[in-house]
């Protein structure tokens, strides 16, 4: 028998169940593979953990922590370490049956995993932050390591977190071990495009579908949501293409300008202010009609569950990418199917990241380090032939780009497993 799991409970449109609905969707296009489905729906392994640590003032706190194994059937877990104070085991759970997805449909030889805190790190000193890091890192130390489960930045984490936890991982196992994280400085072990890689990815996938749909990137608008590593770095690469970025939205609240903004004064207006608002080259918008705004991409780039219905109903553009981790719940995905809007699944879409950190991995293994334009090279052309693929897939059954996707990244999880085989 095949029991649900007891120590979540989720709904149709909670990020577990939203990835269960996704699963659902898929299975018939599995094959005799299907038989196995069953372990997509379940984690290989779930790590609750507690953090205490000592605060500035003398005081103790205590956190939860998570990290969670989805899949390891294709290579060691990878998936960054993300600080909100949302973070749940679900959200977790979630997230690291996305980065099996995602690995497995850029074909790069990992399984999925991911982890996270529940803790406002802005409310924490930097010595506070860091000795969350070391402590979190201390207790997840039994399940990650250079070959078994390999974390990287997420929400609210960076690479000043990324050298903590390999420092602390070293210590723990008495030999430096640069290649248990990535996103990584670059002088610790880093890879060169790492940070704008997500961002990267972004605009490569979006390239490639805007060729599909006849739409020219020459003048294009282009509305934003979320600026950060990630709507940052598509925002410059689309404008270096000769597209408008007409809006952005972050959490400090939403901004438009149809003749197009400055990204020259914008980004250092963010650096500065730590948001968007008050930017003078736009005009302050209400959050909602950004959604409303008379554009041709748009890029939900924050957190999941940003595109409901009633915001997918409202949407001007032709071209959804998401460079966020399950921005757009399933009802809204099928309302912008009905509408035409071409959406590319954030399971290659924002797959960019992932892949040079593949590449930082291997490069910590050898000890060999590739020039910035080799690592823009390689992801380009990566990604381009992941979505070849995926796009012939969808044509071949008719299905959308996501259900091609997560067909093409089953397939090749199930294959392995049964290849495999079960032990003992």
């Amino acid at each position: 028998m095949n029991e649900p799991l007891s120590y979540v409970q989720p709904t149709a449109e909670s990020p577990w169940g939203i990835y269960l609905g996704q699963i659902e969707r898929v299975l018939p296009y599995l094959g005799p593979l299907a038989r196995w489905a069953e372990t997509l729906r379940r984690p290989k392994r779930a790590l609750i953990v507690d953090v205490p640590i000592e605060l500035d003032d003398g005081s103790i706190a205590h956190f939860e922590g998570y990290r969670v194994q989805h899949s390891l059937t294709r290579g060691p877990g990878k998936g960054g370490v993300r600080y909100h104070p949302d973070v749940t085991l679900e959200e977790v759970m979630a997230l690291s049956a996305w980065m099996s997805i995602k690995n497995a449909a850029v074909n790069l030889p990992y399984g999925g995993a991911k982890g996270g805190i529940r803790v406002d790190p802005k409310k924490l000193s930097i010595k506070e932050l860091e000795r969350l890091t070391r402590r979190y890192t201390s207790e997840i130390g039994i399940v990650i390591g250079p070959n078994q489960d390999i974390p990287a930045p997420d929400v609210n984490t960076n690479a000043q977190v990324m050298a903590w936890m390999m420092d602390t991982y070293s210590m723990n196992t008495g030999a430096t071990a640069t290649g248990v994280v990535t996103g990584k400085p670059i002088h610790l072990g880093g890879s060169l495009g790492r940070v704008k890689a997500t961002g990267r990815g972004v605009f490569v996938t979006g390239r490639e579908a805007a060729r599909r749909i006849g739409l020219q990137l020459e003048g294009a608008r282009v509305a934003v949501q979320g600026f950060g590593n990630v709507g940052t770095a598509a925002a410059e690469l689309f404008h270096q293409a000769g597209a408008k970025i007409v809006a952005v939205q972050d959490h400090t609240g939403s901004i438009a300008n149809a003749n197009g903004m400055e990204l020259a004064d914008l980004i250092p207006h963010v650096r500065c202010t730590g948001g968007v608002a008050g930017f003078a080259g736009a005009e302050a918008v209400d959050d909602e009609d950004f959604w409303s705004v008379d554009c041709d991409v748009l890029i939900p780039a924050a957190l999941e569950g940003q595109l409901r219905p009633e915001r997918a109903r409202r949407v001007r553009a032709r071209l959804v990418l998401e460079g966020a981790n399950g921005p757009t719940v399933p009802s809204a995905d099928d309302i912008l199917a009905e509408r035409g809007v071409l959406v590319v699944p954030d399971v290659i879409c924002n797959a960019g990241g992932v892949t040079v950190s593949y590449f930082e991995w291997v490069q910590d293994f050898s000890s060999f380090f590739w020039t910035e334009d080799e690592i823009n090279l390689r992801l380009d052309k990566i990604v381009v032939n992941a979505l070849k693929h995926i796009w012939d897939t969808a044509d071949r059954h008719k299905i959308s780009l996501r259900t091609a996707t997560f067909a093409v990244a089953c397939e090749r999880i199930l294959l392995a497993r049964e290849e495999r085989g079960l032990y003992p």
